[in-house]
């Protein structure tokens, strides 16, 4: 594939994949309205060095993602798509940096780094998060470019030039501390230390590797520092642990949130891989006997398992924290399946490669399955939520039809394949988020109840938020002030002081509230929000004790 048909590919890939993500959705909560949020505080504030949530310095993730949306903005003006473009242009870059990676790797097999972007871009998990407001492309991004610079530090010969690699693996460590935090040292020193074991290019020392890893590292870190000390002093003494050990510590050791068990990871790593790992010509070339010991393998074993092992050790655990290790993955997926490449097209290389797809067919068939089930399903025992009764037939056909489509489309290299895998693979994944997404409506999209919420702020009319508040309204309704934070037991003596305010109330499905019982409400997940104001309150605390005393 040349040059330029196989970037031109990619830049298809990513444009579909963007356009659709952003026109599909709006932010999700919690984790995307929050950091929204932040960012729109950040804005409003005109404070850069300390991010801030409901008035308080927000010490749970470091600034570069707030800087850089702020910056859109600067730019383009206040709106909601520049700041979900920012991790899709990390996730874009991150492909054509692991392009870079394997042509070192492999400088003579052309073929596996255009694999490796593809098997990358088309990744079900990668799809998912290319469009996702959160941290982790861009901790992939400085992944990817630190291991780059890593490869150029063991590869070139020439001081200056391995001098680069150092220099660009300390700007991966100062950026991916920028970015989540002390999370980059997982993805970049396990692989450095390994360098003796992967690295069979350059005899390694402590002079000629480990002592400019040093100093990579402590200039990394300087970088990081020279917003973390000014910020720990403007943000004062809780925001300075928190920031300088507190919530690591607290995520390695006893996660606050997201307590998982240590093999959590491992029975979702092929629906997070799809299509992949269902690929016969990637297991066809693991198991092939006598597999050279190569430095690219090695290479990207040092980079991948530590870093999962890691964090399947580590107490908090979600899908996304393993993405930046995805590209290590594709790399050997593209290496073990290269075996089976042919340059000679013919009706036996068809059939070869219609079976190797076959697993991918038969999984997506699953898939379809499971979605034209699953609403039967619920609409008999009513076990989740009341949108998935709703789910459209065509979505499971659709999915079905893709299967057969893609087993039956003519076949000639394993890149061919790979094109194939990977465009199944993103539309399926888009288009199946896009449909849920519309079909759940509401339930997932709070510019509705954000709308309602900035007009009671234009009115000034005081509002409440019962317990912890995520900041889930206020960059949607472009609200300048947060709702006041009060408990449960507080409401009465709020309303008392706030005759005319209005209280932000969640109820269960089975509550028997209605829209005629409160001033606004919508589907909220698999429960309800809705907008009391006193009267309503009143009546509705005094229906539920009735309900709950027969």
């Amino acid at each position: 594939m040349s040059l330029k048909k196989i970037h031109f590919q990619i830049l298809q890939l990513w444009l579909f994949l963007v356009i659709l993500g952003l026109n599909g959705r709006s932010y999700l909560p919690i984790d995307e309205t929050r950091y929204a949020t932040v960012a729109w505080n950040m804005w409003l504030n005109s404070d850069y060095l300390v991010p801030y949530l409901n008035g308080v310095a927000y010490s749970h993730k470091p600034p570069l993602l707030f800087w850089l949306i702020n910056i859109g903005w600067k730019f383009f003006g206040i709106n909601d798509w520049w700041p979900r473009v920012v991790p899709s242009l990390f996730a874009l870059a991150s492909v054509f940096v692991t392009r870079s990676i394997a042509a070192r790797l492999w400088p003579n097999q052309i073929n596996i780094k255009d694999n490796a972007s593809l098997i990358l871009i088309g990744s079900g998990l990668w799809v998912v998060y290319t469009t996702a407001l959160m941290f982790d492309m861009m901790i992939a991004f400085f992944a990817v470019l630190g291991l780059l610079g890593l490869l150029i530090a063991s590869q070139e010969r020439a001081s200056h030039q391995a001098i680069k690699g150092w220099l660009l693996f300390a700007i991966a460590i100062g950026g991916g501390l920028l970015a989540k935090g002390p999370t980059i040292f997982l993805q970049l020193l396990p692989v450095a230390l390994l360098a003796s074991w992967w690295n069979s290019d350059k005899k390694i020392t402590a002079k000629n590797w480990y002592l400019p890893l040093f100093y990579a590292v402590l200039g990394g870190a300087t970088l990081a520092l020279i917003w973390a000390i000014p910020a720990g002093i403007h943000g004062g003494h809780d925001y300075q642990h928190a920031i300088f050990w507190g919530q690591t510590a607290d995520r390695m050791v006893d996660s606050f949130a997201h307590n998982r068990p240590f093999w959590w990871y491992l029975p979702i790593l092929p629906l997070l891989l799809f299509p992949w790992l269902f690929w016969g010509a990637f297991w066809k070339g693991l198991c092939k006997k006598n597999q050279p010991a190569e430095m690219g393998i090695r290479f990207c074993i040092a980079w991948a398992l530590p870093a999962f092992v890691a964090f399947s050790l580590i107490s908090g655990k979600q899908i996304h924290y393993i993405l930046p290790i995805f590209p290590a993955f594709a790399l050997l997926i593209a290496r073990f399946s290269q075996h089976e490449n042919s340059a000679n097209p013919n009706a036996n290389n068809n059939t070869k490669w219609r079976i190797s797809v076959l697993p991918v067919s038969i999984s997506i068939i699953v898939l379809g399955a499971f979605l034209l089930a699953f609403p039967v399903y619920e609409q008999a025992h009513h076990n989740f939520t009341g949108w998935i009764q709703r789910i459209p037939v065509w979505l499971g056909i659709f999915t079905i039809a893709a299967a057969f489509i893609l087993y039956i489309l003519p076949k000639k290299t394993n890149s061919n394949t790979a094109s194939q895998l990977s465009f199944i693979s993103i539309a399926l994944v888009t288009i199946c988020m896009y449909v849920l997404i519309h079909t759940a409506g509401a339930a997932y999209d709070m510019r509705p109840i954000s709308a309602q919420l900035k007009a009671l702020e234009l009115s000034n009319t005081p509002v409440a938020y019962i317990d912890k508040y995520p900041g889930i309204f206020n960059f949607l309704g472009r609200l300048k002030q947060s709702p006041e934070i009060i408990d449960a037991n507080s409401i009465a003596p709020w309303f008392a002081v706030h005759p005319n305010g209005r209280i932000i109330e969640y109820f269960k499905r089975s509550t028997p509230v209605n829209e005629s019982q409160v001033e606004y409400m919508q589907a909220y997940k698999g429960i309800t929000v809705a907008i009391l104001n006193h009267q309503q309150w009143l009546i509705t605390i005094n229906k539920l004790s009735a309900t709950q005393a027969d």
